[in-house]
């Protein structure tokens, strides 16, 4: 779940080049009519699924919910996501956090949302998604069903790989990592704390906070 943050980075164009992203973003989720109403209040189906610690540490327990009546299956989500946490690409394969599955008794949650409900529980703690992006709250991570099903247009790859981007993004934030990153340069992996979404900046589309030798692709503070 990004922490949404709304600072104008760069000179004017880069602005105006998020903006127009957003109109397209927009424009291609028109025909979601009902992913955008969203039931009042949402309900959500919780994940009946368990799996292994991974990482060293403590595992901070989470698990999955699915808002009702989207066809997402939330066992199915919850094994994917669980499949993206242990990947040696991934944060607890390198210290930075462990996570365990579970049904219940979590320390905190992943509701993956229609883009209205995102919206509803994003703006209660102060963040305005625009029915398109993620976020962080203080139960876990929320994440935006249009960006689960469909990627984005500013991600070279199929939505199953912008899913990775979306788990690694918001556990980042989940783990403390509070600031935002920017491109390294042209033709560099995007680090996967920045806002991929506003564009790339001439980096290279990346889901992954490491690389496949366990370099940290990092960049200079957004």
């Amino acid at each position: 779940m990004a922490v949404v943050t709304w600072e104008r980075r760069g000179p004017r164009g880069r602005a105006l080049l998020f903006g127009l992203c957003l109109a397209v973003l927009i424009g291609a989720g028109a025909s979601l009519g009902s992913w955008q109403r969203g039931p009042e209040p949402a309900t959500f189906t919780t994940a009946r699924a368990h799996g292994s610690p991974v990482g060293s540490g403590t595992p901070r327990r989470y698990l999955v919910q699915v808002e009702t009546g989207t066809g997402l299956s939330a066992d199915r989500a919850a094994g994917e996501i669980q499949q993206i946490l242990a990947d040696p690409r991934s944060w607890a394969a390198h210290g930075r956090g462990a996570f365990q599955l579970v049904s219940e008794h979590a320390d905190f949650v992943i509701r993956i949302a229609t883009p209205a409900t995102a919206d509803r529980l994003c703006r209660a703690e102060g963040l305005d998604t625009h029915g398109e992006l993620n976020c962080e709250t203080s139960e876990g991570v929320v994440v935006n069903l249009r960006r689960w099903t469909e990627g984005s247009p500013t991600f070279d790859g199929p939505a199953s790989d912008y899913r990775h981007l979306i788990i690694n993004h918001e556990i980042g934030h989940e783990i403390g990592i509070r600031r935002h990153l920017a491109c390294p340069g042209p033709g560099r992996p995007a680090p996967v704390m920045m806002q991929q979404i506003k564009g790339l900046d001439g980096c290279r589309a990346n889901a992954w906070p490491y690389d496949k030798k366990g370099t940290y692709l990092s960049g200079p503070p957004a």
